[in-house]
């Protein structure tokens, strides 16, 4: 048996450029509640995804950021809730994989860092 085979994502790291805009963002905008934050760093929790937005420590992961896909209940519910919050959206909520009776919808937005990430949402047809 392998010891040492991965179980889990512990946390995702996002690169940002100023604590103070972020934390404002994923916590006043997107909702997100604060664990806990230093100089250079804050904690999110995500319903049990611990979300890591930090100062690069070097400036080859300056840009290096994963697009994070929120699950969300209702997308255009949401999609218009951030709007009215000054999110700056990339494109409008779509449908971007039909599965069986499952649609899966999305739509991008832009974070005050420029990190790129999605509202996701599966809905029932």
């Amino acid at each position: 048996m392998v010891n040492n085979v991965i179980q889990k994502i512990g946390q995702i790291g996002v690169s940002i450029k100023n604590v103070e805009n972020a934390i404002e963002f994923y916590k006043e905008v997107l909702g997100l509640p604060l664990l806990f934050s230093t100089e250079s760093m804050a904690f999110f929790e995500c319903n049990g995804q611990r979300l890591l937005l930090s100062l690069p420590e070097k400036d080859e992961f300056a840009n290096s950021s994963s697009v994070i896909y929120f699950q969300v209940a209702d997308i255009n519910k949401t999609f218009e809730e951030l709007l009215e919050k000054g999110v700056s959206f990339i494109d409008q909520p779509h449908v971007v994989a039909k599965m069986g009776n499952t649609e899966t919808w999305m739509t991008f937005f832009k974070d005050t860092e420029g990190n790129t990430h999605a509202l996701m949402c599966e809905v029932q047809i």
